[in-house]
């Protein structure tokens, strides 16, 4: 039988991890899981900027910080808990350490569906955390179908 208690929504806190964060909350409702949120600040490189830095850029965790604070949903309140995190490096290396230091059994990622070109200059993120992963991982498309009761 399949267990869940720790559930993994990596977020940019984007629409494409808004999908994602309401399948962990079906999933967290229905395994009664602890849901983590997490997300992840790269690394500022400034180089050659001259001017007054802005606080944001300056202290980039805390503003991520606050917003993922500010990133609720109504179903949180069916998970056994929510722990938001925020963490700093390359976004699948800290997702992946993330998961394995805190036991996560289910990762649940969105996807921003490029393709082509963009795809094969920028990379993904989601695609490096599914060969990585500790653990299975739940990809969400930006379309397709809702959960939705019979």
């Amino acid at each position: 039988m399949i267990t869940l208690q720790r559930i993994l929504v990596p977020t940019d806190l984007s629409e494409y991890s808004e999908r994602a964060r309401s399948y962990a909350c079906e999933l967290a409702k229905r395994f009664a899981a602890e849901l983590h949120l997490l997300h992840v600040v790269p690394p500022i490189s400034l180089p050659g900027y001259v001017g007054p830095i802005p606080d944001e850029l300056l202290h980039p965790e805390e503003a991520a910080r606050r917003e993922l604070e500010e990133w609720n949903d109504p179903d949180f309140e069916h998970a056994k808990g929510v722990v938001r995190s925020v963490a700093t490096g390359t976004p699948f290396v800290e997702i992946v350490r993330y998961a394995r230091d805190q036991n996560v059994d289910l990762i649940v990622i969105g996807t921003h569906g490029r393709s082509g070109l963009v795809h094969a200059l920028v990379g993904s993120v989601t695609e490096k955390v599914v060969r990585k992963a500790p653990c299975p991982v739940l990809t969400v498309r930006p379309e397709g179908h809702q959960f939705v009761m019979p």
